[in-house]
C-alpha cells in the first residue's frame, strides 16, 4: 500500500507537471505528398465500429493546404462504409476550375466546388459531409455554401473507416494526396458526438480519440504543434572562404555572400536554393563585416574602410571592391538597420581591438557619406553581441543585451548587459527602458529581433557566449516591461567569436522565423538555416536553464527513474499490489502496424523473427550486450567499460524517450567527480571515439542535432531487439499470438542487460520485467483454457521466469494443468509456489489449492 499511495501522488505530480493542453494554439497534422517518395506519404487511419445503420452520419473537420508545393492532386478523405461504399473526397487540379470533388463508389458526384486559393492555403477551412440514408441524399457544407445531391444509393453502414491521405487499405488503397493540413476531425449522428480526433499531438504514430478513446493510427506524421516548437533545418551548406548574411522580407530570401558568388535561399520557391556567379569577379570579404537588404537592393558594409559595396542582383556584380583588406574587421558583431525617413543605413556599437564600440554611425544613400552621431540622451554601454530590432519604418531602433564595459576597454570589468535601449532617429537619442532579468546562466543575442509594435513585442535570440558548444534559444519579450519568455526549441551553435555568427529573419507570408548560422573553420564557413512556425509554442513547464537543456525533464526522468526502481523491489502479493508496483513509464515507441492482410503480417512478424536470431545488423541488448555488422563481425569486445555505459546511455534514452540525452546529463552519470573544463574534454574524446565504432555498424550514426546526443538508427536495416520489445509491448490492446512468441524469442536471450550492473540502470531493468509481465498476462485474459491449455503453461513458465512467485502466473498454470488432467503437477506446482512465496515473504500464502482452482 505504501509503494501504491506513493506511486499514485507520484502520477499525479507528473500529471500536473508534463500536461500539455489539448487545444494549442496552432495544432493539426499535415500530410507529405509527392515531394516524397510513396512510403514516406502520410496516411490517417481512423475508425468507427457499431454505427446506428439507419441514422444521418455528419462528418466534419477542418482542412487547409500546405503552400509552396509542386502538385495539388489525389485524395484527402476516402470513407468507407463496411468494405462495401466508398465515399470520397478528392483535389483535382488539372480539369477544370471546381476542384474539390465527391466521388461514390466509382463515379464522379455531381457535387464539386472550390475553395478561394488564399483562403485555402492562408487560414483553416470547415468542411462537413452530411449523409442522410433515409434520403438518399449527400450534402457537403463548406463554409457558408452547401452542395447537395440526391439518389446517389447511399449504403447503409455500421462500420466505417476514415482514410485520409495516402491509405493501403484493401482495394481502396491510394498514393495519391495533396499537400494538406487536418485537424478536428468529428463524427456525429442526431446531434450527439461520436468521436472527435483534435489531432493536437506534438509527436508519435497514435492519434487519441476524446469521445470513447477510440484511437486512431498515423503514419509518416507532420504534425503542426511540432513545427511551432522544433526547428526544422532547411538547408545545410559549405561555402568557401567568408560569409556574411542578408533578408528581404518581401520576397522572403535570404541572401549568403560569398566571395565568388551570390546564393539565394527563397522561401516560397520549389527550388529554393539558387547560386548565381559575380560577373564583376571575386569579392574580397572581412570576416566580422556584414550586410542588408533595404530599399531593394543589397549592400555590403565594409565598416573599417566607412565604405559600402552595391549589389545589383539584375547585374549579378558589385560596384565597388577593395583589395589588401585586414584579416578581420575592427567592428564586429555590430548592429546595423535601415531607416526609410531619411533614406539612411546606421550601425551601432561592435568589438575590435580588445575595445568595445558604442560608436553610431550613419551613412547617407543619397550623398554616399559616411558621419559619425553624437548621440543624445542615457549613455549607451560599449557592446558587442547585442540584438537589434525597428518598427516599419525604422525611425526607431530597439537594441537590447550584448557584452561591453562601461570604458569600452575589454581589460577593464566587462560583462553581459541586459538593458533594453530604443534610438529614436529623428532626436538621435538614446533612452533606457529597463533591465530584463538573467533567470540562470549569462547570455547574449543574436544579431536582430523582429519587432511587432502593434502587440509591443519583440523575439530574439539567445545564447551563452561562454560556450564553443552552445545554443540558441528564441524568446518572446515585452518592449514596455522586463518580462520574457522562452519559445520554440534549442538550436545547436557553434560559437567563436568572429568565426560565428547568427541572425533571425520573419517571413510575414509564410508566418515563420528563419535562423541562419554561419561558422568558419579551415578557410571554409559553414551555413545552416532553420525555420519555426508562427506563433512559437512556449516551453509549457518551468525551466531551470535554457541552455540546451530542459531540465524539468531530467527532473521528471530521475521521479520515473525512482518510482519505478520502487516499484521493481516489491513483488505483490496480489493483483491490485502488482498493478500498483508496475512503471510510470509509457514507451514512447509506436507500434508498428500494417494495414495489409494477416498473412503479410505473419510474414513481416517471421521476418523479424528470423532477425532476432541473426547475428548480422544487429544489436542486442538481452542477454549479454552484442552488436553486429552487416558482415557478422562482432565489435562489442572494441568497447572499453566506459564506452560501453557511454553507449548504453545515449542508445537507451535515443530508443525509450527518442529524444536522446544532455551533456550535462553524461557528466553527471560519467565524470560527475571532474571538473567542467575535465568532463568536456573526456566526453569529447570518447563520444568521437563511439562515433567511430558505430561508423562501423553502418545505417547507425550518433548526432547531436536537436542538443541532446542521440544515437539515430534505421531500423529497416538494423534489428535492436529492445526497440522490437518496445514496439510489442506500447500497444497491449494490439498483442496476438505471434507477437507473444516473438517476444518470448527476445526473452530467451536472457534478461534485459543481465551481466551488466549500473545505479541508473535500474530503472530501465525493472520497467522491461514489469512490462514484459504484464504484457504475458493481458493477453492471457483474452484466451480461455478449452481454446489453448498448453500455451497458457507456457505463458505461465515465461513470467517465472521473470516473477517466480507471481499469482496470475500460478493459478494461470495450474487451471490448465488440471484441465488437461495433469493434477499431480498442478499441485507440485502449487506447493513449489507456496514454498518460494514463503521464503520471500516470511509468511505463508493464504489460499489453498483447492481455492484457486474453483
Amino acid at each position: 500500500m505504501r509503494f501504491f499511495l506513493s506511486g499514485l501522488i507520484a502520477v499525479i505530480f507528473l500529471n500536473i507537471l508534463l500536461v500539455q493542453p489539448v487545444r494549442a494554439q496552432s495544432y493539426g497534422l499535415g500530410f507529405y505528398s509527392h515531394e516524397v517518395v510513396q512510403d514516406k506519404r502520410t496516411t490517417l487511419d481512423l475508425g468507427l465500429n457499431n454505427v446506428a445503420p439507419k441514422d444521418n452520419l455528419d462528418v466534419s473537420f477542418d482542412l487547409a493546404f500546405i503552400p509552396n508545393r509542386q502538385i495539388y492532386f489525389g485524395y484527402i478523405l476516402r470513407l468507407v462504409g463496411d468494405d462495401k461504399q466508398n465515399i470520397d473526397l478528392v483535389y483535382d487540379n488539372q480539369a477544370n476550375t471546381k476542384h474539390l470533388k465527391i466521388i461514390i463508389g466509382e463515379k464522379l458526384s455531381k457535387i464539386s466546388f472550390n475553395i478561394d486559393e488564399k483562403i485555402l492555403f492562408n487560414n483553416w477551412n470547415r468542411l462537413r459531409i452530411l449523409i442522410d440514408f433515409k434520403n438518399d441524399k449527400l450534402t457537403v457544407f463548406a463554409g457558408k455554401e452547401a452542395f447537395s445531391e440526391a439518389g446517389v444509393h447511399l449504403k447503409q453502414s455500421t462500420n466505417y473507416k476514415l482514410l485520409f491521405g495516402a491509405n493501403a487499405y484493401r482495394q481502396y488503397q491510394t498514393t495519391d494526396l495533396p499537400p494538406f493540413k487536418l485537424r478536428d476531425v468529428k463524427v456525429a449522428q442526431n446531434n450527439k458526438l461520436l468521436s472527435w480526433w483534435p489531432l493536437s499531438e506534438w509527436q508519435g504514430d497514435v492519434v487519441p480519440e476524446t469521445v470513447n478513446q477510440n484511437n486512431g493510427l498515423v503514419t509518416n506524421p507532420l504534425w503542426i504543434k511540432s513545427r511551432h516548437r522544433n526547428w526544422q533545418v532547411e538547408q545545410e551548406l559549405t561555402v568557401a572562404g567568408n560569409a556574411s548574411l542578408a533578408f528581404d522580407p518581401a520576397t522572403e530570401t535570404v541572401y549568403i555572400i560569398t566571395t565568388d558568388s551570390l546564393i539565394t535561399y527563397s522561401v516560397n520557391s520549389t527550388a529554393p536554393l539558387k547560386n548565381n556567379a559575380y560577373s564583376s569577379g571575386k569579392q574580397l570579404l572581412i570576416p566580422g563585416d556584414q550586410a542588408l537588404f533595404s530599399n531593394n537592393k543589397l549592400y555590403y558594409l565594409f565598416i573599417d574602410q566607412k565604405a559600402i559595396a552595391t549589389y545589383s542582383i539584375n547585374d549579378q556584380k558589385w560596384d565597388k571592391s577593395f583589395k589588401n583588406l585586414r584579416a578581420e574587421t575592427n567592428n564586429g558583431h555590430l548592429n546595423k538597420f535601415f531607416c526609410q525617413t531619411d533614406t539612411s543605413i546606421y550601425t551601432i556599437g561592435g568589438y575590435g581591438q580588445l575595445v568595445y564600440k558604442d560608436s553610431v554611425k550613419q551613412y547617407k544613400l543619397n550623398t554616399a557619406a559616411w558621419q559619425n552621431i553624437k548621440p543624445k540622451g542615457d549613455t549607451f554601454t560599449p557592446r558587442y553581441m547585442a540584438g537589434l530590432g525597428t518598427n516599419a519604418m525604422g525611425d526607431t531602433a530597439y537594441i537590447i543585451g550584448g557584452y561591453g564595459s562601461a570604458s569600452g576597454q575589454q581589460i577593464v570589468n566587462p560583462r553581459n548587459l541586459y538593458d533594453m535601449m530604443r534610438f529614436d532617429v529623428k532626436t538621435k537619442t538614446f533612452k533606457k527602458l529597463f533591465n530584463i532579468e538573467v533567470k540562470n546562466e549569462d547570455f547574449v543575442f543574436a544579431n536582430s529581433l523582429i519587432i511587432n509594435s502593434k502587440s509591443r513585442t519583440y523575439y530574439g535570440l539567445i545564447f551563452p557566449q561562454h560556450k564553443f558548444n552552445s545554443n540558441l534559444q528564441l524568446i518572446q519579450g515585452s518592449l514596455d516591461k522586463p518580462t520574457y519568455k522562452l519559445v520554440g526549441d534549442t538550436i545547436p551553435y557553434l560559437f567563436h567569436d568572429v568565426n560565428a555568427y547568427a541572425d533571425i529573419y520573419y517571413c510575414p507570408r509564410s508566418s515563420k522565423f528563419l535562423t541562419v548560422t554561419l561558422f568558419k573553420q579551415n578557410e571554409q564557413t559553414r551555413v545552416k538555416i532553420y525555420s519555426l512556425l508562427s506563433p512559437p509554442e512556449p516551453l509549457e513547464t518551468p525551466v531551470l536553464s535554457y541552455g540546451g537543456v530542459n531540465y524539468i525533464w531530467w527532473i521528471s526522468g530521475l521521479l520515473v527513474v525512482g518510482l519505478s526502481a520502487a516499484a521493481g523491489i516489491t513483488i505483490s502479493r496480489k493483483k491490485k499490489k502488482n498493478e500498483a508496483s508496475r512503471s510510470l513509464l509509457v514507451p514512447v515507441v509506436p507500434e508498428i502496424v500494417n494495414h495489409t492482410p494477416e498473412q503479410k503480417e505473419q510474414s513481416i512478424e517471421a521476418d523479424h523473427d528470423n532477425k532476432l536470431n541473426s547475428n548480422k545488423n544487429a544489436i542486442f541488448l538481452f542477454g549479454d550486450l552484442q552488436l553486429f555488422t552487416a558482415e557478422g563481425q562482432e565489435i562489442t569486445k572494441y568497447f572499453t567499460p566506459l564506452l560501453k555505459e557511454l553507449f548504453l546511455i545515449i542508445v537507451l534514452y535515443s530508443i525509450k524517450l527518442g529524444r536522446g540525452v544532455s551533456s550535462e546529463k553524461l557528466n553527471e552519470i560519467l565524470w560527475f567527480d571532474k571538473s567542467e573544463k575535465s568532463a568536456r574534454n573526456n566526453r569529447s574524446v570518447n563520444i568521437a571515439k563511439l562515433k567511430s565504432l558505430l561508423d562501423k555498424m553502418g545505417h547507425c550514426h550518433l548526432s547531436k542535432d536537436t542538443g541532446y546526443w542521440k544515437i539515430e538508427i534505421d531500423y529497416n536495416e538494423i534489428m535492436v531487439d529492445y526497440h522490437t520489445y518496445l514496439n510489442i509491448v506500447s500497444n497491449k490492446s494490439k498483442l496476438n499470438k505471434q507477437k507473444i512468441i516473438q517476444l518470448t524469442h527476445i526473452t530467451q536471450r536472457g534478461n534485459f542487460l543481465s551481466n551488466i550492473e549500473y545505479e541508473w540502470l535500474d530503472a530501465f531493468k525493472s520497467e522491461v520485467s514489469n512490462e514484459i509481465i504484464d504484457s504475458y498476462i493481458q493477453f492471457s485474459s483474452t484466451i480461455t483454457i478449452a481454446d489453448d491449455a498448453e500455451f497458457l503453461i507456457k505463458l505461465a513458465n515465461d513470467i517465472f521466469y521473470f516473477d517466480p512467485v507471481n499469482e496470475d502466473a500460478m493459478i494461470m498454470k495450474c487451471k490448465a494443468l488440471s484441465y488437461l488432467g495433469k493434477h499431480s503437477l498442478a499441485k507440485n506446482t502449487f506447493e513449489s509456489f507456496s514454498k518460494e512465496y514463503k521464503v520471500i515473504y516470511g509468511e505463508g500464502f493464504e489460499r489453498d489449492f483447492h481455492s484457486i482452482l474453483e
